[in-house]
């Protein structure tokens, strides 16, 4: 989709914007329905927030799509796990026969579940002393991720990842953009202790420290401290709202993800909303940087874009009382003196 990183580039200034017509009509209709206005809090601004990208009168979430990459990492070599590498692919293989959080959910609620591993045979570079990836092999990335939203039919779209390791590429890319020492955005992961967390916190402040002269683009820092399965989600945000589809963010990881897209536009992310704040520590932090509050807060921290799947049946429930309430004029209720 992306030919070169130039065009990837470009394209982040070239994004088409919230429709401010529907965005008015969305808010004159709430403003009709039977209920006082505001009554329903967040479902009204997630259905002002949906029309605005839909662009039309009816909102649709009918068919809900979630993407799950996994990929796996270099810095594993520095003990920043409880786990080890070999259970991203054996997490794929669970995906894939339907037995993980993420399947149950899904199955629950009927949305379509693609998983994508890419090269878990092949990890990143380990970014403690050299770029995690080539630019080369960001851009394969996010191509993958482009790609897949390119023959996305979705009304909404969250992606999840999965790559032992990613809570620490996910801190360091959120320190690389917001600044900040290693300890402001390092967590415990997959059950790290208190010493290893702090660990980790040094080796994301040494990598900061060796990368930070060379990022400058989104694709610099994607490639310095990134692994293919948050490049991916990075590709797959921007092409979603290329195709101005609405997009639901999971976890501390798939948010991070997103993250040096703001490096070029402040409103990149537009389209995009919160669907939970984790128990990873460095998610509010995060959220509070992207002047972002999340739909729910249920003290998850699975990733696998459980949260986000969770958050689509609110979205749903939004667009439900959007379309099917009565207007006070249809119902014959008297509506409140101005």
């Amino acid at each position: 989709m992306f030919d070169d990183p130039d065009k990837f580039l470009s394209s982040l200034f070239h994004l088409p914007a919230a429709s401010s017509q529907f965005q008015d009509l969305a808010i004159e209709r709430q403003s009709k329905l039977t209920k006082p206005c505001g009554a329903l809090g967040r479902l009204e601004e997630i259905s002002v927030w949906l029309s605005s990208w839909q662009q039309q009168e009816r909102l649709c979430v009918e068919r809900v799509e979630g993407f799950l990459f996994a990929g796996n990492h270099g810095i594993m070599e520095e003990n920043i796990s409880s786990y080890p590498s070999e259970v991203t692919a054996q997490m794929v293989k669970n995906f894939n026969q339907g037995g993980a959080g993420i399947n149950a959910i899904t199955d629950q609620f009927n949305h379509d579940l693609k998983v994508f591993p890419i090269e878990l045979d092949n990890p990143t570079k380990n970014f403690l002393h050299e770029p995690a990836m080539s630019v080369e092999e960001t851009m394969a990335a996010i191509n993958i991720g482009a790609n897949a939203v390119k023959e996305s039919q979705a009304d909404l779209l969250y992606f999840g990842e999965m790559g032992i390791g990613n809570t620490t590429c996910a801190a360091a890319l959120c320190a690389m953009v917001f600044g900040g020492a290693g300890h402001e955005w390092a967590g415990p992961g997959t059950g790290l202790s208190l010493l290893r967390v702090q660990e980790k916190a040094c080796i994301i402040d040494r990598a900061i420290a060796l990368h930070k002269e060379t990022c400058r683009t989104s694709i610099d820092v994607m490639a310095a401290f990134g692994g293919r399965e948050l490049a991916a989600i990075m590709g797959a945000v921007v092409a979603a709202r290329l195709r101005r589809i609405p997009v639901l963010l999971d976890g501390f990881v798939a948010t991070a993800a997103v993250v040096p897209l703001i490096l070029h536009e402040t409103d990149t992310l537009d389209h995009c909303l919160a669907a939970h704040c984790s128990a990873e520590p460095g998610h509010q932090r995060l959220l509070d940087h992207l002047w972002m509050t999340p739909i729910l807060n249920l003290g998850m921290r699975l990733g696998e874009g459980t949260g986000a799947a969770l958050a689509t049946e609110i979205v749903k429930a939004s667009a439900a009382t959007y379309n099917n309430m009565a207007t006070f004029e249809e119902a014959q209720v008297t509506n409140k003196k101005t």
